[in-house]
């Protein structure tokens, strides 16, 4: 991997690398772009394969997040941090003081939240050391956990999108392919439920699977039968690149809305399902809800959930829309978020432009 030529080719503004030998820290923060605002994203912890998987997940995570702002209409920037290590085993007070130390070094530039192995109490830990990090725990004043405010967002975004899909945004009596069974899931599948949808799942871990069979009666099925099961909606909600060469001519849903990042492999999988006649609903426009939800944080009056929430509420309109420059434009959905979301960062750095240019006249006078 040429390093450089990747931060040119996306336009990425930082790359971090962050080690603390006593604490074992191992972490790598990339901000992509900070036009909006400083870069707001979660701190991931994983057990990578290399060191260059973790470096590459962390880039593609961080340029996710800047869309991601973009799109709900977020005045931040994008950024991610992966942290190397099992969430399992090698997590400590002392890993996350450090952290948060090196994100105290970037003087608000960046400012994170937690992620796949991370939780609201490593969230407090990196309070401990900084003010540059949300969704810490309610006694601080914060929105704790946003798992739940997320999968409500992606609950919201899938009937927008089965709207389109199916002509109405009724889930009642709708066949969903649901993969994965963590925090996000979890709650999407009690409110899909709810409303009476049929569903199937899968998750690496048994005991996940078992507590949402006992809970609401779901079909569990294998981890690899999740692409192949004949279902109105797919909803993938575990780990990235999902959708790819080997599960796109399997699928048989009509739609794919899920909380998962980064589905699509690479962008060319976004134009075999508009081939394929499978309707997309991109994934950082359904998924914001848990950024919308901790970005509320940041108000100078203090987090307030009825507000966070009415935000979240408006990612139904936000998918709807990505769906109308689809059809405007003529392209497929993946491209037509994009658009929505380079749209608003161009014409913010239009503002900025006119403004320091008036500023400098100004000032020359």
């Amino acid at each position: 991997m040429k390093l450089f030529d990747y931060l040119q080719k996306y336009d990425y503004e930082e790359l971090i690398f962050a080690q603390d030998k006593e604490s074992g820290l191992k972490a790598i923060i990339a901000i992509h772009d900070t036009t909006l605002g400083p870069a707001l994203g979660g701190t991931r912890m994983w057990t990578y394969a290399t060191e260059e998987d973790a470096i590459i997940d962390a880039l593609r995570l961080a340029r996710g997040m800047t869309y991601k702002n973009a799109a709900a209409g977020l005045n931040l920037g994008g950024g991610k941090t992966v942290i190397i290590g099992d969430p399992r085993k090698d997590k400590s007070e002392a890993l996350f003081r450090a952290f948060g130390r090196y994100i105290q070094g970037l003087n608000g530039r960046y400012i994170t939240a937690e992620d796949v192995g991370t939780t609201v109490q490593d969230m407090d830990y990196i309070h401990l050391e900084t003010d540059y990090v949300t969704g810490i725990s309610p006694a601080f004043g914060s929105s704790g956990n946003p798992s739940p405010v997320t999968a409500y967002g992606v609950y919201r975004g899938m009937k927008a999108a089965a709207k389109v899909a199916f002509g109405d945004d009724n889930l009642a009596g709708k066949t969903i392919a649901v993969q994965g069974v963590g925090n996000v899931s979890y709650n999407l599948i009690k409110y899909l439920h709810e409303e009476g949808a049929n569903i199937i799942a899968t998750d690496i871990r048994e005991e996940n699977v078992q507590k949402v069979v006992k809970e609401f009666g779901v079909k569990a099925v294998g981890v690899n039968e999740i692409y192949s099961v004949k279902c109105d909606i797919f909803s993938p909600n575990a780990l990235g690149a999902v959708i790819n060469d080997d599960t796109i001519p399997v699928l048989k849903a009509k739609l794919i809305a899920g909380a998962a990042n980064n589905q699509l492999k690479e962008e060319r999988h976004g134009d075999l399902l508009e081939e394929k006649g499978i309707i997309y609903a991109p994934d950082f426009v359904i998924n914001a809800g848990g950024v919308i939800n901790v970005a509320d944080e940041l108000n100078p009056n203090g987090y307030n959930r009825e507000r966070a929430m009415k935000k979240v509420e408006m990612i139904y309109d936000n998918i709807l829309k990505v769906f109308e420059i689809a059809d405007r434009d003529k392209i497929p959905s993946y491209l037509a978020a994009n658009r929505m979301a380079e749209e608003r960062i161009e014409q913010m750095r239009k503002v900025r432009s006119n403004f320091l240019r008036k500023e400098k006249s100004i000032l020359s006078r």
